[in-house]
């Protein structure tokens, strides 16, 4: 670079004049190398080039879509796949938990599990387990038969039929300690779990048993239950005839039943079935479930 560019800040645009040849043409070649970069960066896109890149680009977008396409098409595969298996499963789970509930020898592991649970108001330290009626809470239905139940006699005997493991004979005998109270179910370890969860709970007048040990000529003053409707109609009805029958005069009877599983065609069956010197009626109805009574005439 001349003295002049640096005297002056190193500025080809300060010279007031060319000083020489040399520079001159350094400068003109610079100038021009400027202007045709300029021009370069203003020359169009030939169309063959945008064609091509717009061509390739499609295709780009082309295979993203076919894989997004194909990805979802995998994704809603597995989705139904493994709704099909959870369908599966649950069906297999029903069936299991039907076989266990309602067979004398459930085929799932005995696993206690301890519970505090009210009942009526009185608390209670209890045992559960797995294949037998509600072995994780006291379900809904026991809870509105207990909520709307009457009073129990204080005196004379008590059945609880289908015990499971022991929600509502216990809560009979909470209520009416001098009451007899006879707890039976089909499921051996469900009367297992009632005798043991009386006996922890001071319930000595709590007799748990499978049917075949109830006493052929014991009646009851009262009856509550909340029975197994899922076993069919049939199986239901006759285990009903079997033991409202044995009603006392002047004795009770409160079953628990799910409106959509036939409470009122049940108290319809029932008033057919019973006939002279029993009246049924819808006692209360709460979440979806109807108290019945069952009354014996006197």
């Amino acid at each position: 670079m001349c003295e002049s560019c640096r005297g002056d800040g190193g500025s080809f645009f300060s010279h007031r004049r060319i000083g020489g040849t040399t520079d001159g043409i350094f400068l003109v070649s610079t100038i021009v190398f400027i202007i045709n970069m300029l021009d370069d960066n203003t020359k169009p896109v030939p169309p063959s080039a945008t064609g091509e890149h717009a061509g390739a680009t499609n295709g780009r977008l082309q295979e993203e879509h076919k894989d997004m396409a194909v990805s979802k098409a995998h994704h809603g595969a597995e989705e139904r796949d493994a709704k099909q298996k959870n369908g599966t499963r649950s069906a297999q789970k029903q069936r299991t938990g039907d076989e266990q509930y309602f067979t004398a020898n459930p085929q799932s592991a005995d696993v206690r599990r301890e519970r505090k649970v009210t009942l009526r108001g009185y608390d209670a330290t209890v045992q559960t387990s797995n294949g037998v009626f509600s072995g994780n809470r006291v379900d809904l239905g026991t809870s509105v038969l207990l909520r709307h139940a009457p009073m129990p006699p204080q005196q004379g005997t008590g059945l609880d039929l289908g015990c499971g493991w022991g929600p509502i004979a216990l809560a009979l005998g909470f209520e009416s300690p001098n009451l007899d109270i006879w707890a039976i179910d089909i499921n051996e370890r469900a009367v297992d779990l009632t005798a043991e969860n009386a006996k922890s709970n001071g319930l000595e007048h709590v007799h748990a048993v499978t049917s075949d040990a109830v006493p052929a000529d014991l009646t009851f003053d009262v009856i509550w239950s909340n029975p197994p409707i899922r076993i069919g109609k049939d199986a239901l009805h006759e285990l009903l005839m079997a033991w409202l029958p044995r009603l006392n005069p002047g004795g009770a009877a409160y079953l628990v039943v799910q409106k959509n599983l036939g409470s009122d065609s049940l108290i319809t069956w029932l008033v057919q079935a019973l006939g002279d010197g029993y009246s049924v009626s819808k006692y209360a109805s709460s979440k979806g479930y109807r108290v019945i009574e069952v009354l014996r005439q006197a």
